[in-house]
């Protein structure tokens, strides 16, 4: 059986719109609630946006002290792009913000420009994110209206592959690995700007953290189910 003070190594499915915090804050509480105590350290090991589900890995007790070692492993999303526009946060959580031509696009094109994406890959993290700049996060300067300068970070995409194009509606849908730090909003700005025209996230999926699949994580109900046993 588990011992969450010990330590244990969870693996969960986030939810939609839950952030990555508020499915550490269930597990912690009722945790607490299950133990009878009112402190246990609990952490994650990657953050996922509200607007993006799949794997998330959560640390307890004693194995909190894996996470800095287990934020390295190796990610894999998949991801579906709305070719022909942009939004401010590369994603659905801000309106569109500018519509582009996309008449030239065809699955040729798309063929040959996906693998240009393939190894060692500069990108600039997004402005509605959580990369700290002077102390704060850039998503507070971001939120104010005030423009700030991100620099462009050194990443990894090991395999990249298009699951399906559908040229009626201009949804791209890819498959990605990838290193810690890799934004996939900010690799479908990039797309659609190597594209000649825009693109942003319509839905995300994280369907691997290092070995751990999507398949066989935890759903937070029927983790508190467990829990009554």
């Amino acid at each position: 059986m588990w011992d969450f003070e010990q330590g244990e190594v969870l693996a969960f499915d986030k939810p939609l719109h839950w952030t990555s915090f508020d499915l550490v804050a269930k597990v912690r509480y009722n945790l607490c609630r299950k133990l009878g105590t009112k402190k246990l350290k609990v952490g994650h090991t990657g953050t996922l946006d509200p607007l993006a589900t799949g794997v998330v890995i959560i640390c307890t007790g004693r194995k909190t002290k894996l996470i800095d070692k287990l934020q390295y492993d190796v990610k894999e999303y998949v991801a579906t792009l709305q070719l022909g526009a942009t939004t401010p946060s590369y994603d659905m959580e801000k309106g569109v913000d500018a519509t582009y031509p996309t008449e030239h696009i065809t699955r040729e094109l798309i063929d040959s420009t996906i693998p240009q994406f393939l190894g060692e890959q500069w990108q600039v993290p997004p402005v509605f994110s959580a990369v700290q700049i002077n102390g704060k996060r850039a998503y507070e300067y971001a939120r104010k209206g005030e423009e700030v300068e991100l620099k462009p970070k050194l990443l990894v995409i090991d395999e990249i592959e298009v699951l399906e194009f559908d040229p009626t509606q201009m949804l791209l849908t890819i498959r990605v690995v990838c290193s810690k730090g890799t934004y996939i909003r900010a690799l479908a700005r990039d797309i659609g700007e190597r594209l000649n025209s825009g693109a942003y996230l319509k839905a995300l999926r994280r369907t691997r953290v290092g070995d751990t699949r999507v398949e066989d994580c935890w759903t937070i109900d029927r983790f508190l189910e467990k829990l009554k046993d």
